[in-house]
């Protein structure tokens, strides 16, 4: 295995940590380790966040939690940031734009409909009969 793909001596965290070593550890430690004192020390990191809201709350024998954090995103890689998931985020956007214009066009004519509106005399598309039938009984 490489040692160098599994964790680079150009980390900053791997520098920073190796340097804070006494000298005679500062070589002993193998990629594989260093790698998971990383993940270790990088959790820590989690409680960093100007807005930390954690409680838990207890129902009968089980307790529960809930965890909010927000802050500003310092991580190098994002999914986001990949090609195929933009072309992804903007085919769901879309989507979900098209639906909620759809949605909004299909409620304006339910109230439309409601307020005894006739936009064109003797037509209609037959959606209020069906509301009115379905859902107003």
């Amino acid at each position: 295995m490489n040692d160098k793909k599994i964790m680079p001596k150009e980390d900053q965290f791997v520098q920073g940590l190796v340097k804070r070593l006494p000298e005679e550890l500062q070589d002993s430690f193998s990629a594989e380790q260093l790698a998971a004192l990383k993940v270790i020390f990088a959790r820590q990191s989690w409680r960093e966040h100007p807005i930390d809201f954690r409680k838990s709350i207890g129902m009968l024998n089980w307790r529960y939690y809930f965890v909010f954090i927000a802050g500003r995103d310092s991580r190098t890689s994002r999914i986001s940031d990949r090609p195929m998931m933009k072309i992804i985020e903007a085919v769901f956007l879309s989507i979900l734009v098209i639906f909620m214009v759809l949605f909004g066009i299909l409620v304006a004519y339910l109230i439309k409909s409601a307020l005894g509106i006739n936009l064109i005399p003797n037509f209609s598309f037959g959606v209020w009969g069906w509301f009115k039938d379905t859902f107003l009984v």
